[in-house]
């Protein structure tokens, strides 16, 4: 049997196992995809034993995505404009990181607002996911603002993002409610809301408006606090199980050559969803 992990801190709330190997049983393939509970101290022994020709490659996520590069041989352009990785490939214990986010990210927005030509975008948060969105939406954006807590951080992406076409700046989330007034697009790039923290939200309610359309990446639950209260206030909304499924299936079209079953794999994270305790 050869092995897919998701290596993450913490990992057991994914629907990525369930989710994957749907999608590997339909296409007949001998591969399962498993959880690894990896610590930050533990990164980088994990992913050399990993380097082990019975697996095939792994997915990344928090708090993983940016620590991970180093101890990789290759990144493809896309992990590399973006500055993190969320999917690996092992061709012969070669390690390459790609980043399937950014991809996922863009079309679940497209899908969702249309034409992102001049949309103007804030961005909740400063980490791997954060990168992969701003990333996505540089090069059609009027302009975007990176929120974070953490200033320096916020400043520091809107840096490394700059010059791809939209004008871009970092701020504090306390000038959130400044700053989103003058957007068409509020996307969570953060935890804040997943289960079972479900009474938080990564803003205060009196920064949202009706003209918005608010993306929480956040996947469980399926609807955060954070779109809920979008929608009390008349705004448009779109939770993260989309971006799930297109993420992971471009990472299964990496890992097999062949094209994922897009809906099956919806299904399949939906029935975990409803399973898990929310």
């Amino acid at each position: 049997m050869r092995l897919l992990y998701l290596l993450g801190y913490p990992v057991t709330h994914s629907l990525s196992p369930a989710m994957q190997n749907a999608a590997l049983r339909a296409k007949g393939l001998s591969l399962e995809y498993r959880l690894m509970l990896v610590t930050p101290e533990e990164l980088e022994r994990r992913v050399s034993e990993l380097r082990d020709l019975s697996v095939v490659g792994f997915n990344v996520t928090i708090p993983h995505k940016v620590a991970v590069i180093p101890l990789l041989d290759d990144l493809d352009e896309t992990a590399s404009a973006v500055g993190a990785v969320n999917t690996v490939v092992n061709n012969g214990g070669r390690l390459t990181g790609y980043n399937t986010d950014c991809l996922a990210s863009t079309r679940v927005l497209s899908e969702a607002y249309g034409d992102l030509t001049r949309s103007r975008v804030a961005i909740i948060g400063a980490g791997g996911a954060a990168r992969a969105v701003a990333s996505g939406l540089a090069s059609c954006a009027e302009w975007i603002a990176v929120l974070a807590r953490d200033v320096s951080k916020a400043k520091l992406l809107a840096k490394e993002v700059e010059g791809r076409g939209a004008e871009v700046c970092g701020a504090s989330i306390g000038e959130a409610r400044k700053i989103v007034s003058s957007a068409n697009i509020l996307v969570n790039a953060t935890p804040v809301g997943m289960h079972p923290n479900l009474d938080a939200s990564p803003i205060e309610t009196a920064a949202l408006h009706n003209e918005l359309l608010v993306f929480d990446l956040v996947y469980n639950p399926e609807r955060t606090r954070l779109l809920l209260e979008a929608e009390a206030v008349g705004a448009r909304t779109v939770g993260g199980l989309s971006m799930l499924v297109y993420q992971g299936a471009e990472a299964f079209r990496l890992w097999t050559g062949k094209v994922a079953p897009e809906e099956l794999m919806r299904g399949a994270a939906k029935m975990a969803l409803g399973g898990a305790v929310v």
